[in-house]
């Protein structure tokens, strides 16, 4: 039986701090650097960036990190697998390359491609394949000569196959972020394809870690308790040949690792407790947290099952444009000063609003005496349009054209604004025999199969522990003061994951917080289909609200697009907290 491998994290996303590797190689022992570089609106930005140069398809700050610590690693042995390829990982890996050459240096570099499906996506349509959205089963039909991005979402054989042809740095394109970890996992203890509890506890480790130092406070709902809060440590987990893991982080670096914040992590992004991967459907019912004390979390008890017969593919395609301007409201009076400046905002405009396919107007906050900045709260007026014109310039002037005729203390956040574009996401899937994943290792290039899929018997989800509670009085409170909770956004849907830290309070949470509950705290999301699932064993309930997102980030007037702010307008809102845990 191996040793348990270490698999530290050193990005969650494309921009995250640059010196992370270099605090993940010198802070402690590690077996594996992994990084996740992209998400569904990074690829976007990569496709942007190419469009405007050959080379700008992958994330150069993977490579800037490779020229500080591939000395390092290489002496110590410490594998690297990133995703930072991109949209291109073979000019990713021949940039690393270059850098390995100035440094004297002869990493042994892999690749792992396939995952680009544009270029082959009229051969698919040919072939039958419809490509269904995955939430209306709409097909893509003639959108798909507008594609930006389609990319399959590979797992972790890829890059398990690459490490065991004696890869030192795999650079891969689209791999699910769990993936990542997936991999080398199964590479180390030597995992079959059908080692389903030990996948799905990989990949529950990896989708701890994948979002760095959210795993370790970032984001947290009990933020203030952290000490350290400043400069948050990376986390690492280390997975152990039966699939359970304990995540930690270096000693002395900031933030924790506490059942909190990996509860929180593990909410992040996620819909049924079914967790699908390419690899495994891990059963997010039946994980065992335990904190162990020192900054490690014990998880335990995953079940997997067999993953799903096809491939998810993350499509992206042009949809027009979209602009937004922002108007003061100062002091009283804010609902008639919004009206009249809406009113006379669309009187000067060339357009009316019906003449657009979205327009939202909303207030953003309200006005709180005692200071100039605190009595300020703003209109906010957003359009999206496949007409560039009726969204650019000539729109966004209307605003200034009113400024002296308005209400008092008129002023704009910033100046009139071009049509920014905005592309609509896809999300829809591919057969697996359809979709062929290449690793490349010095020069040699060998495909990886599919996982054969023989769905099995797939046990019930876990019961819910709602009718243990008895009750008892309450008191108005932020629901907030005893639950925490993680939001965020997957293509145009968003889920909110909510948790108690303690086991005595779940059964109230389970019993109070219906979807019925939810609109009634929040109203705004009346319109959208929610579902509802608990997760007795973590303590916690997640939420998936469809549509919230519109089409996707890129496409969303909402102020916050990613829906990264949902958790917190949640926690904010009084409700009837049980007294005796309100202090």
């Amino acid at each position: 039986m191996a040793a348990p491998i270490r698999i530290a994290n050193i990005s969650g996303f494309f921009g995250d701090r640059p010196s992370a590797a270099r605090e993940m190689v010198d802070g402690g022992p590690i077996d594996v650097l992994t990084g996740d570089w992209l998400a569904e609106l990074t690829m976007l930005i990569l496709a942007r960036m190419r469009a405007r140069r050959p080379d700008g398809g992958f994330a150069g700050t993977f490579v800037a990190q490779m020229a500080d610590v591939m000395s390092d690693v290489l002496e110590r042995g410490i594998k690297v697998v990133s995703n930072a390829g991109g949209l291109d990982p073979i000019r990713c890996a021949a940039a690393v390359a270059e850098v390995a050459d100035r440094l004297g240096l002869s990493p042994r570099i892999a690749t792992v491609t396939g995952d680009d499906l544009m270029a082959v996506m009229g051969e698919h349509v040919a072939a039958g394949e419809q490509f269904g959205h995955l939430d209306t089963g709409e097909p893509l039909g003639d959108r798909i000569g507008r594609l930006v991005t389609s990319n399959a979402y590979f797992g972790g054989w890829g890059v398990a196959a690459a490490l065991d042809a004696g890869a030192d740095i795999v650079i891969t394109g689209r791999i699910t972020d769990a993936a990542l970890v997936v991999g080398p996992a199964a590479w180390h203890h030597g995992w079959r394809r059908t080692d389903w509890d030990r996948l799905a506890g990989a990949v529950v480790a990896g989708h701890v870690i994948e979002c760095g130092t959210q795993a370790t406070g970032g984001n947290y709902s009990f933020f203030s308790e952290l000490d350290q809060p400043i400069h948050l440590g990376f986390p690492w987990a280390e997975i152990a040949e039966d699939g359970s893991s304990v995540i930690g982080k270096h000693p002395g670096s900031g933030g924790e690792v506490s059942v909190g914040t990996v509860l929180s992590q593990l909410l992040y992004e996620i819909g049924t407790p079914r967790y699908h991967n390419p690899d495994v459907t891990a059963r997010f019912d039946t994980i065992e947290i335990e904190d162990l004390g020192d900054d490690r979390v014990a998880l335990n008890g995953t079940v997997g099952e067999p993953p799903p017969a096809t491939l998810k593919v993350s499509a992206a395609f042009g949809g027009g444009f979209r602009n937004s301007v922002l108007i003061g409201l100062t002091g009283s009076d804010v609902d008639r000063k919004a009206e009249l400046v809406r009113s006379q905002f669309w009187d000067a405009c060339p357009w009316d609003p019906e003449d657009y396919d979205e327009v939202t107007t909303e207030i953003l906050g309200r006005p709180v005496p005692g200071s100039n900045a605190g009595s300020i709260c703003y209109l906010r007026i957003a359009v999206r349009d496949t007409d560039e014109d009726k969204v650019g310039r000539a729109w966004s002037n209307a605003y200034t054209s009113i400024a002296l005729g308005s209400i008092p203390g008129f002023f704009g956040e910033s100046p009139p604004g071009s049509a920014s574009p905005y592309a609509v996401m896809w999300p829809t899937t591919i057969k697996r025999s359809r979709v062929a994943q290449i690793v490349t290792v010095a020069g040699t290039s060998f495909e990886v199969a599919p996982t054969p899929v023989e769905w099995s018997h797939r046990p019930e989800p876990l019961p819910g522990r709602g009718d243990a509670w008895g009750g008892g009085d309450t008191v108005m409170a932020p629901i907030g003061s005893i639950v925490g909770a993680r939001s965020g956004d997957k293509a145009g849907n968003a889920n909110l994951g909510v948790f108690v830290r303690k086991q005595e309070q779940y059964p109230w949470l389970e019993a109070f917080l219906t979807t019925e509950r939810l609109v009634a705290m929040m109203p705004d999301l009346a319109p959208f289909r929610i579902e509802r699932h608990v997760l007795p064993n973590l303590m916690a309930i997640n939420f998936e609200v469809f549509g919230l997102l519109s089409a996707g980030v890129s496409s969303s007037l909402r102020p916050d697009p990613q829906a990264k702010g949902l958790s917190e307008y949640f926690r904010s809102i009084d409700v009837g907290v049980p007294s005796r845990w309100v202090s």
